[in-house]
């Protein structure tokens, strides 16, 4: 028997037309307004349902949204858009390579760049500088250069004073100092960030003379400036001069920022100056600075290595938000000042908060076990930094266990394997009987 017509058209029914409620421009609206990548999945699945997926401005906006708000989740699914997209414009690759090497991917946006011109398609003023700051990361001088030679050929070099301030920068990241010296001779116009780009690359490549003859010729100059030239000054040693360009900046009425404070706190820290620790906290409070993570954790390891671990825990326990860095920072303190049962009980605390603990994180508490002359404790610990944080060992780390040893038994054969049994994580002070999804077991250590 023959299917009629009307049978076939409900079995298999045809695309169905624009919604009339929701148009492209309704769409747009939406993912202009949109925070996080599970929203704009929602918004992309009404974009399907209407089919109105082949809008090239709504997948150029979806993919400026990705790349924007999702980190590498968000990268993966603006991939997933692009790849889609028959024709994508010099603009979409130009978001895809920015995504990227935002995202802390440069060198997936170098390839995005080399397939974009495979491909044909032509690279604009935008482009290049995206490219160029990957390859700073990259450290990639080679692929620099190409960039460089490719903009100057294209006739866009020369025009562009953002382009040449980036490239300056590349050179300086990757230590070609005279190239960078070249770009920023060959400048037609200079603008404030030529300047600054060259005070910092100069600081960085530890030309701290000719930076501040630099700095001193500048007509104006900005925050960024002072603080390079400050952090200069404080990585040198020359701490007297740090502090003397900061009373400088203030009296010409240029505000620091929280890295200018860090760089003085540096300064405190290397001379041990605990009252001029103090001073420059009373002036971030005064003068209306957040603690936040960054300053945070400075003044923390500012006034543990000036002697004065109340003051340090006190900005620990005072800050909204901490870093991995701030946990490690206060860890370390308390061990160096003999608490290292507090040590270890902060190190509980840290994984109850699912805060996965790096190499660092681990000197500290098995430092805190030396202290406590706990060989028991630190070697399971360190069994659970190698089976289950997949961290491996420091010599830091096996310096804690072999003087441990030494301890215990008056000397110890470097090849002796110690055998523990129980869970990893018996004696910290956390009730944690899995980390990342695998149970922890009965260990074998080997300390040699």
């Amino acid at each position: 028997m023959i299917a009629s017509t009307s049978s076939l058209s409900d079995a298999f029914p045809r695309p169905r037309a624009p919604s009339l409620s929701f148009d492209p421009c309704q769409a747009l609206s939406l993912l202009r307004n949109c925070d996080d990548l599970d929203q704009l999945k929602r918004i992309h699945a009404r974009i399907l349902r209407c089919c109105l997926s082949r809008d090239r401005a709504l997948a150029r906006k979806m993919i400026h949204v990705c790349c924007s708000h999702g980190g590498s989740s968000g990268m993966r699914y603006a991939s997933a858009v692009f790849e889609r997209l028959d024709d994508p414009d010099t603009f979409t690759w130009n978001v895809m390579i920015r995504g990227y090497a935002k995202s802390g991917n440069p060198e997936k946006a170098v390839s995005m760049y080399n397939d974009m011109l495979c491909r044909g398609f032509v690279p604009d003023k935008f482009t290049f500088p995206f490219v160029a700051n990957a390859c700073a990361a990259l450290r990639a001088v080679d692929k620099g250069r190409e960039v460089h030679g490719f903009a100057v050929k294209a006739g866009l070099f020369s025009r562009d004073l953002f382009l040449q301030n980036t490239v300056m920068d590349l050179y300086f990241k990757c230590g070609e100092k005279e190239c960078a010296h070249t770009v920023f001779e060959t400048m037609t116009v200079r603008c404030m960030v030529s300047l600054t780009t060259m005070v910092a690359g100069l600081v960085a490549s530890g030309d701290l003379d000719s930076a501040r003859k630099l700095f001193d010729e500048m007509p104006a100059r900005n925050v960024v400036s002072w603080t390079a030239m400050i952090d200069g000054y404080v990585s040198k040693g020359r701490f007297q001069e740090a502090f003397f360009l900061f009373r400088r900046m203030r009296l010409e009425g240029v505000r620091p920022n929280e890295f200018t404070l860090v760089c003085l706190l540096t300064a405190c820290t290397e001379l041990e100056s605990l009252d001029l620790g103090k001073w420059v906290h009373n002036y971030a409070k005064k003068n209306g600075f957040k603690i936040g993570v960054f300053l945070g954790t400075a003044l923390i390891d500012m006034y543990s290595k000036c002697g004065s671990l109340p003051d340090a825990n006190q900005v620990f326990l005072e800050m909204k938000s901490r870093s991995l860095a701030t946990w490690n920072s206060m860890i370390t303190s308390l061990g160096v000042h003999g608490r290292a049962g507090e040590a270890l009980a902060l190190f509980g605390q840290l994984l109850k908060l699912n805060v996965s603990p790096d190499e660092i994180t681990f000197v500290g508490v098995l430092n805190a076990c030396l202290h406590l002359n706990q060989l028991e404790r630190a070697s399971k610990l360190f069994r659970y930094m190698t089976d289950c944080c997949g961290i491996a060992p420091l010599p830091e780390h096996y310096a804690c266990l072999i003087e441990l040893h030494t301890h215990a038994d008056g000397s110890m054969p470097l090849h002796s394997p110690r055998y523990m049994v129980g869970s990893c994580t018996d004696g910290v002070e956390t009730s944690v009987s899995t980390f990342n999804g695998r149970e922890l077991q009965c260990v074998k250590v080997d300390v040699g």
